[in-house]
């Protein structure tokens, strides 16, 4: 069974992050919050399509689920003063 810090690592392994906290304890309905400069002038949509490929074919076999929320650095220093 899959656990949100392996799925975090998965991640963090594909992708550069600033921040990223992974949450889901049912091994396989996961949200996260990913933070990465990777994301800077690109759609959600594109931010998203770069985590899954992080994940590569873990989404079609591991994860059943994941809700992301993608902020680049500068967004989530926003939300973090707010």
């Amino acid at each position: 069974m899959l656990t949100a810090a392996q799925l975090q690592s998965y991640i963090l392994s594909g992708l550069e992050c600033d921040y990223i906290k992974v949450n889901g304890d049912d091994g396989t309905h996961f949200d996260a919050v990913v933070v990465s400069p990777l994301f800077e002038g690109k759609r959600m949509v594109q931010q998203h399509q770069l985590v899954y490929a992080a994940l590569g074919d873990r989404m079609r076999s591991e994860i059943h689920a994941l809700a992301m929320q993608t902020y680049t650095p500068a967004q989530w220093q926003q939300m973090q003063q707010a």
